[in-house]
């Protein structure tokens, strides 16, 4: 298949807020559209003139390559990369942009050279920035919430699922993650080949539906859209609602990370691109209605996969996107990892450079975000 090229063009960009709640007013007037179902081929575009906001030190970038995800929970980069928000802080240099499925194969794209920044769920990056020895960085936040662990209709309570098959997107993915530690505090061994109490089958979220469906799986531990497709087209229901795992129901789904060596390099193309985050998640806040639209009508045009209204409207409700990378929910997905057996401990100093999204959130008059002790801030 080859690259669909999407020229942006210039617009205003309201200010930017630290935190943006997506709403649901209004959805009943969406046109729907699709969900993620495999990665796409790679979706170029060209930036514009900036918008005289202040630069970070550094030399710019020619390009810059940033990946993300064709699904509700990368909203903010949708949006940023559809309305140009990216592209006018980015000014002269040319942004480049590639679909993936799940983190795992994202993040090996990110430290092979073959992506500058990309999106991606903390599991995922917190597993490449051990294996890589810091070859990431984690720069913002970008949404949280919106995971859920849904089940068959003969699955009513966790002493159910003993010799029962579940999903989860991919190996080591923050979901599987999640899933893999729930089940050991439930006292159910899973091993990564699929064997034990509970068997646990890393499957892309399309298939997954597909299995489910046929009750060929009897569920599955995956992110927004998928979770809300598992309930309202499979039939399912919520066994577990990831939100009351943790303190507030605050835990990072998707956050922003660049190549350590690109940040060192090009700090000021780094700053333009969370200006344009920051952009785009006020703009979600201002107008969530459209924005809703917005994101299945462009998720459709890189799927050609239609969600229900039911679909949409309950996704778009689990979630919340921000700029605040919830860095203090790391260590405990590091402990989750250790005690599934896919990492070992380690000191995670480093891992977060908030000094850029802080620099940008002070210019826009809001708060500082904490690294809580875990990087530069």
């Amino acid at each position: 298949m080859s690259p669909l090229h999407i020229a942006h063009g210039s617009r205003s960009a309201p200010h930017p807020v630290r935190r943006a709640v997506l709403g649901i007013a209004a959805l009943a007037v969406l046109s729907l559209t699709a969900a993620c179902a495999h990665a796409a081929s790679p979706v170029s575009s060209t930036a514009v003139a900036a918008d005289g906001s202040a630069p970070a030190s550094g030399a710019p970038a020619a390009e810059v390559r940033l990946g993300y995800f064709a699904n509700v929970t990368h909203t903010t980069a949708i949006v940023g990369v559809a309305k140009d928000f990216f592209a006018q802080k980015l000014g002269s240099t040319k942004l480049s942009t590639q679909i993936f499925n799940a983190g795992p194969d994202e993040m090996t794209a990110l430290l092979s050279g073959k992506l500058d920044a990309a999106y991606a769920g903390p599991s995922s990056a917190l597993n490449a920035w051990v294996k890589s020895k810091g070859g990431l960085t984690i720069v913002a936040g970008a949404q949280n919430a919106g995971a859920e662990l849904v089940v068959s209709s003969k699955i009513n309570s966790t002493a159910d699922l003993r010799d029962k098959t579940l999903a989860s997107p991919q190996l080591g993915n923050t979901q599987d993650v999640a899933l893999r530690y729930w089940l050991k505090q439930q006292g159910y061994a899973t091993d990564q080949q699929g064997g034990g109490d509970v068997k646990i089958s890393p499957t892309d979220n399309a298939t997954s539906l597909t299995l489910f469906e046929a009750g060929k799986i009897d569920g599955a531990w995956v992110p927004e859209p998928w979770a809300s497709r598992l309930v309202v087209e499979g039939k399912g229901h919520v066994l577990v609602d990831e939100k009351t795992l943790w303190p507030g129901g605050r835990f990072a789904t998707t956050n922003l990370a660049v190549s350590s060596t690109f940040l060192r390099a090009h700090p000021q193309t780094v700053r333009a691109l969370i200006d344009g985050q920051l952009a785009a998640n006020a703009w979600i806040t201002a107008d969530p209605a459209e924005a809703a639209a917005l994101v299945n009508t462009t998720i459709k045009s890189l799927t050609g996969k239609s969600l229900r209204d039911a679909v949409i409207t309950r996704a778009w409700a689990e979630e919340n996107v921000t700029d605040d990378p919830e860095a203090s929910s790391l260590r405990s997905s590091l402990d989750h990892a250790v005690a599934d057996g896919l990492l070992k401990p380690t000191p995670l100093n480093g891992i977060y450079d908030l000094t850029l999204l802080n620099q940008a959130l002070s210019a826009a008059g809001d708060p500082a975000v904490s690294s809580a002790g875990l990087g530069s801030q």
